[in-house]
Formats: structure tokens, C-alpha cells, sequence
């Protein structure tokens, strides 16, 4: 798990320049954060977060060329050590499932206040999730009222061990390491838990989980 011992660097990608200035001003005053870059439409984000590996991507929703749900995925198919932090104005159960989907580590608004965005820079850049509680508690009970069409199938004792260990946030080396067991281990059973209970990403696993009962929502 990532520590914040040194200057969490930052890409930032809005279409609106006034809105990235707003952003930077807070998000720079702040303790050890950074903003390397800033993008103003979804292919000159990806062009810059593989220059650059910043070690979080703030991304919005709707932008030019590609969308921040776009650029996730891209992400996480070629930049697997960036967290995706998605800031936008939609609060939608649709545009979350989206962007979790797609593998982000956290979805804010950007109606929250600059406190709010800096602790889930901050979370996002050491492994956790974060979500918008609004948006948590409209999500949790759209899963909620889903559950029937969720698996019934349950974890075994070593997946909900590294289920619980993703939700607090730990990488999948870092499970390893607690568990004795090696990195490809832990993907294999990543790709079970996510089989099981119909996941696309980490954040998304560890919300069916706590839905279910399986998880104590303090984890996210």
C-alpha cells in the first residue's frame, strides 16, 4: 500500500479551463499534492498520463475526443499503477456503475467541498476507495434492491480474506505479503470474487459485499 511520504502527483483533465483553475488552486495548497499536468480533453489525458504516470488521474465525465469513462478503461488497460479519481457534476446510478465499472478508484462531485476532494486524492493515491457518500448511499440501495439478481454463490474463507484486505485499501502485493501467499495467487482470486459476485473492478466487489452483509461498510 502507498504511503504519502513524498508529493502525490497529479494529472488533471476538464474540458472547462476555469474549472481545472479552480481545482488547482485548492488541490496545490494542500499537503504534499502536485498537479504535473492539466488536460482539456479525454485523448490529450491519455497522451499525458503516459508521459508523465501520475500517480492519480482526476478525470471528468464528459469530455471532447474521449469521455473520462473512455479514459479509465484505458487506464486500466495500459496504466495499471494510476488511480483514476472521476470528479463530475452527474450524480446518476447509471454514470456510477459506469465509471466503476470501468475500473475507477473513486467517483466525487464536484459540488464537494475542496476538503472533500483532497481526502479522496488522498485515498485514491494510497489504495482506497472513494465515493461521494450521497452518491454511496443512492448506489447501496440500487444494490440493495438488486440483490436478487446477485449470486447466491458465496466467497470461501481465503477470498473473503482478500476481499476484506482490497477494501481496506491494500494492493495486490501488499495481500500477498499478508496472506503468504504470491501476487498471481491474488489475481486468481480476484478473478473468482469478481466471477461470483458479477464485478468489474475492485470498488465494485467490495459494494456488493458490504450489500450482502458480507463486508462492514466502514471499509469504504
Amino acid at each position: 500500500m502507498k504511503t504519502q511520504t513524498s508529493s502525490i502527483r497529479v494529472l488533471l483533465a476538464d474540458d472547462h479551463a476555469v474549472v481545472r483553475a479552480g481545482i488547482r488552486q485548492f488541490l496545490e495548497q494542500a499537503e504534499n499534492i502536485q498537479v504535473i499536468a492539466e488536460a482539456d480533453d479525454g485523448e490529450m489525458a491519455k497522451t499525458l498520463i503516459a508521459e508523465h504516470q501520475p500517480d492519480v488521474a482526476i478525470l471528468d465525465i464528459q469530455m471532447p475526443k474521449a469521455t473520462g469513462i473512455e479514459v479509465t478503461r484505458w487506464v486500466r488497460a495500459n496504466q495499471r499503477e494510476v488511480g483514476v479519481l472521476v470528479l463530475t457534476a452527474y450524480d446518476d446510478a447509471p454514470y456510477v456503475t459506469a465509471v466503476l465499472q470501468a475500473g475507477a478508484n473513486g467517483y466525487v462531485l464536484k459540488t464537494a467541498a475542496p476538503r472533500e476532494i483532497i481526502r479522496a486524492v488522498r485515498d485514491v493515491h494510497t489504495g482506497n476507495s472513494a465515493l461521494d457518500a450521497n452518491l454511496l448511499a443512492k448506489m447501496m440501495t440500487q444494490i440493495a434492491q438488486d440483490k436478487e439478481t446477485l449470486p447466491a454463490e458465496k466467497l470461501t474463507k481465503r477470498e473473503m480474506e482478500v476481499l476484506t484486505l482490497v477494501g481496506k485499501g491494500f494492493t495486490n502485493k501488499a495481500i500477498g505479503v499478508q496472506l503468504g501467499i504470491s501476487d498471481r495467487t491474488v489475481q486468481g482470486h480476484l478473478a473468482h470474487i469478481f466471477n461470483k459476485l458479477q464485478a468489474a473492478s475492485r470498488t465494485e466487489a467490495v459494494m456488493h459485499a458490504i450489500s450482502l452483509g458480507w463486508l462492514s461498510p466502514d471499509l469504504v
